[in-house]
């Protein structure tokens, strides 16, 4: 018999992550490694966990994330993302505890485009008087 999975998509900044949930003892596998060995930092996988505490769901799904792009903070953002929308699929009675806690709305913040005549989007040239 195949085992339940739910899943869901996050997104942030450049990072995109496909995240799926297996009942189990709360393992959280990202990219085929550890969460303490692909995020060093502590922070940043207190920020994964952020749907399982609303929801009070600590340690009841094992997680396998395939993350892309962008870097520790947007990944981190992006799996959290993901999370929160798989456990909507667990039980669409979470949604009121996850909507307050911010963690279904997709982060729009994005990298601002380089402008032409500038060094980067805002920041122009020294100004040299001679």
């Amino acid at each position: 018999m195949a085992q339940v999975q739910y899943s869901g998509t996050g997104r942030r900044k450049n990072s995109t992550a496909r995240v799926r949930l297996v009942p189990g003892s709360g393992k959280i596998t990202m990219n085929g490694k550890d969460i303490v060995d692909y995020i060093p930092f502590a922070n940043l996988r207190e920020v994964v966990l952020q749907p399982f505490t609303a929801t009070e769901t600590t340690g009841t799904y094992d997680v396998l994330v395939n993350v892309r792009g962008g870097g520790f903070s947007g990944q981190a953002g992006a799996t959290r993302h993901g999370i929160a929308r798989a456990l909507l699929g667990v039980d669409p009675d979470f949604r009121g505890p996850l909507k307050r806690a911010g963690l279904l709305t997709r982060d729009a913040r994005m990298k601002e485009r380089k402008k032409p005549g500038l060094k980067k989007a805002r920041k122009a040239s020294q100004f040299s008087k001679r």
